[in-house]
């Protein structure tokens, strides 16, 4: 959670709060751009930004406020079960199989589930405001008060995830099938009576409302749908009309198998994590047939029921009053309200008038189970791919808000088996079974939060269900653990799985190149660019390591290539586009260094024109300034090292350039200034002193020069044209023994990476030296 967390924080707390409502769920990108995965969840966005605000960075505080909403939700859920299931048990059994279930623990304990927690939060709130609007629209004006608090709060619910709108159509089967108990052949007749015409007013609220709710959300999306990599749900890229079919048929099978029995889980079920399902003759399309037998018979059973029926906590009555365990039991046309309210009634016995307090009427176990497999399947359907592609192949934080349908069906279940029980030992059996398995969903629940504690444990759980992308995060957390070889026996592991990742041979020749073996990082950046043409950042380093090696032609032909890659249809434009900047940038040294200054200007300023926001442009300018410098254009060099220091005040490399360009045009007291913050900004480094010593020795200031050259060469020592430097500017100052001990350390240090002849030529060069300082020692003496 914390790697994820630092990345997200990072990006929406660099945005201006303005940008919330224009982009994604994180700040990334506009909706309308085609690399959008149309993600606009700006009530998400909004909670990050407060919790950043309040507890910065921390982790903890992220999680607390994860746990409170799962705490809010349940608490929600379960007063909505009571509504349901009356008071008693079986409510307390719903919400704690909510409370409990491992399916939860993604949403819960990583940081991108709190848009499903908080959209279930607000959908719970706007189902509960219709119920209140259904009971109350007969009587009393509240009512529009409470369909209003429904639609508001089904927007929010949008707001936090787009599934969030699909409670207006749980909603309105409520009203239909629970409140009003009609059956499928009696809604088309039904429109013609009189009596319910405030049904079909506030159905027609919710249809208005919903298609309103879509549309604006569509239009954010740019009216078109998101795009994926194949990776991410394969079955969407598969040719075959067949296996497009038969795996999108499945995995609704496999998402129930997943609340039913959470024994495995991951972080990430994309890739291969579920094979796809190539032919009819596949064993596991016998699953998908149970599995939609089954639910239509389900929902057929509870439409084709009796629609006079009601329940009172367990005991099921029809038309006629009856007294059960002093809960009272009304006939439909003596029903009013759902809602947990008790009223009064009298009786008499043996003359004597008695006021009994009468308990409220319950719908009946089919109204519940239509209620339950509305709120099952109609918040899921956007993860069907039924209307446009998704990508995932599974999600478990998806199922958040389609797991209260399956709580409230396990729970209506085990009632109807304890119900028509006989015996006691039956009953009992039955009661237990059911605490059995909210024990072991909450002991899987514990067990799977361990996996969550840091992301080596989160990974390694995931190994068995998608090796390929497990071992490849896996190899990520471990080389930011300094584990090297264990991270590159992890990238080789998941190319082993999948061997096309373009990711994982990136991310495997970083590895490389960061240890020296240029060769193989090379192979594998180039292996990177086979599998993904788009990929920038392989063309950035793949063109570094060849400029390192003195293949310049072939550097400028990479940079070039990577430079004219478009950044449609890609994931992270930013990330593209930075890494297009860092291309040009180094075309454009590669430019200057051959003495192209003309060139080097034209690349840096596209550079700039192409840069995101994001991109520390300091470099940039600093280096557009010295090209300027030395085509002799002063002024324009000027405004680059200004433009240079204001984007990174404590840019060094800005310090020192300025400071050479102040000196060069005669403001010798300003350039001197720069020289000192530059050595203050990091007094480690020679390079700082070195400048400094070169400006006092052009000043003739030989002693003071002497004494920076000496400090710059002891602190970089190994650095052969410091060395060197330091011994001229020692000899320029008469300090003949320092100068002849600098010599001599610089003829050690000089790498033979220029030719024979030049190493040949420094050498002489170097002797001639020694023997001058000596003769002058000799005069001198």
């Amino acid at each position: 959670m914390t790697a994820e967390l630092s990345r997200q924080t990072r990006i929406f707390c660099q945005k201006p709060p303005g940008s919330t409502y224009s982009t994604m769920i994180f700040g990334e990108l506009s909706c309308t751009h085609s690399g959008s995965h149309k993600s606009y969840r700006p009530l998400c966005t909004l909670s990050f930004r407060i919790n950043h605000a309040i507890g910065g960075m921390d982790p903890w505080s992220y999680h607390l406020v994860n746990v409170l909403l799962h705490a809010a939700v349940t608490g929600l859920f379960t007063n909505f079960s009571r509504i349901l299931f009356g008071d008693g048990y079986w409510t307390l059994i719903a919400g704690l199989l909510f409370a409990s279930h491992p399916i939860h623990t993604e949403a819960v304990a990583g940081i991108v589930g709190r848009a499903d927690v908080g959209a279930c939060f607000f959908f719970l709130l706007s189902l509960m405001c219709y119920v209140k609007h259904c009971s109350t629209r007969s009587y009393s004006t509240s009512t529009w008060g409470w369909i209003l608090g429904t639609g508001l709060c089904a927007g929010c619910s949008m707001l936090w995830k787009e599934q969030g709108v699909t409670v207006l159509a749980v909603s309105a089967v409520y009203d239909v099938f629970v409140f009003h108990r009609l059956k499928m052949n009696q809604i088309i007749p039904s429109i013609y009576k009189r009596k319910n015409l405030s049904l079909f007013f506030s159905i027609g609220l919710l249809t208005f409302w919903g298609t309103a709710l879509l549309g604006v959300r569509l239009y954010w999306m740019g009216n078109k749908p998101p795009s994926f990599s194949n990776s991410d749900n394969p079955a969407a890229d598969s040719d075959s009309f067949l296996t497009r079919t038969l795996t999108f048929f499945y995995l609704p099978t496999k998402n129930l198998w997943l609340l039913l029995c959470p024994d495995t889980l991951s972080f990430d079920w994309s890739m291969d994590a579920v094979p796809l399902l190539k032919t009819a003759s596949d064993w596991r399309n016998l699953h998908t047939v149970a599995f939609y037998a089954g639910l239509l018979l389900l929902a057929y059973s509870s439409l084709k029921s009796s629609s006079n029926k009601r329940e009172c906590n367990g005991k099921t009555v029809m038309n006629g009053k009856q007294n059960t365990n002093g809960h009272s039991c009304h006939s439909d046309m003596e029903y009013k309200s759902l809602e947990l309210k008790s009223s009064f009634a009298s009786k008499e016995e043996n003359g004597i008038k008695k006021h009994v307090i009468q308990r409220p009427q319950l719908p009946s176990t089919e109204n519940i189970v239509l209620l339950s497999l509305s709120l099952l399947i109609v918040p899921f359907v956007p993860a069907t791919n039924l209307f446009f592609y998704v990508g995932f192949v599974i999600a478990e934080r998806v199922l958040y808000i389609p797991s209260m349908g399956f709580c409230l069906l396990i729970t209506v279940g085990a009632r109807s088996l304890y119900i028509k029980a006989q015996k006691r030992f039956l009953k009992n059996l039955i009661f237990y079974a059911t605490a059995a398995l909210i024990l072991f969903y909450g002991l899987k629940t514990v067990v799977r939060n361990g996996d969550w504690q840091n992301e080596e444990m989160l990974y390694r759980s995931g190994i068995k269900v998608n090796p390929a992308k497990a071992w490849g995060n896996l190899g990520n957390v471990l080389k930011s653990q300094s584990k090297i070889s264990e991270a590159e026996s992890a990238y080789r592991n998941a190319l082993y799985y999948r061997s096309n990742m373009a990711d994982m041979l990136y991310n495997l020749g970083l590895l490389l190149q960061e240890n020296s073996r240029f060769s193989e990082a090379l192979h594998y950046y180039k292996l990177a660019i086979g599998s993904r043409p788009t990929l920038a950042s392989a063309y950035l380093n793949t063109g570094i390591i060849l400029m390192n090696q003195g293949k310049t032609e072939e550097a400028r032909r990479t940079f070039l290539k990577c430079s004219e890659i478009p950044d449609e249809n890609l994931k992270d434009p930013h990330a593209h586009k930075s890494s297009v900047t860092s291309c040009l940038y180094n075309l454009g040294k590669l430019f200057h260094e051959q003495g192209h200054y003309e060139d080097a200007i034209m690349v840096y300023k596209e550079a700039i024109q192409k840069m995101p926001r994001q991109f520390a442009p300091q470099s940039l300018y600093n280096m557009m300034g010295e090209a300027y410098m030395r085509l002799s254009k002063l002024p324009e060099a000027e405004h680059w090292y200004i433009e240079s220091l204001r984007s990174k005040t404590d840019h060094i490399p800005a310090h020192l350039t300025y400071g050479k360009l102040l000196a060069l045009t005669g403001r010798k007291s300003e350039a001197e200034k720069y020289f000192l913050k530059a050595i203050q900004l990091d007094p480690t480094k020679g390079n700082g002193y070195m400048h400094y010593g070169q400006f006092l020795l052009e000043e003739s200031r030989l002693i003071e020069a002497a004494e920076m050259a000496k400090k710059a060469a002891e602190l970089d020592n190994t650095e052969f044209d410091v060395v060197f430097n330091a011994a001229h500017m020692l000899r320029q100052a008469s300090l003949n023994e320092a100068a002849e001990k600098y010599y001599e350390m610089a003829a050690g240090l000089r790498p033979n990476v220029d030719g024979e002849n030049r190493l040949t030529e420094s050498s002489h060069c170097l002797e001639s030296h020694c023997i001058m300082l000596r003769s002058c020692a000799l005069w001198k003496w």
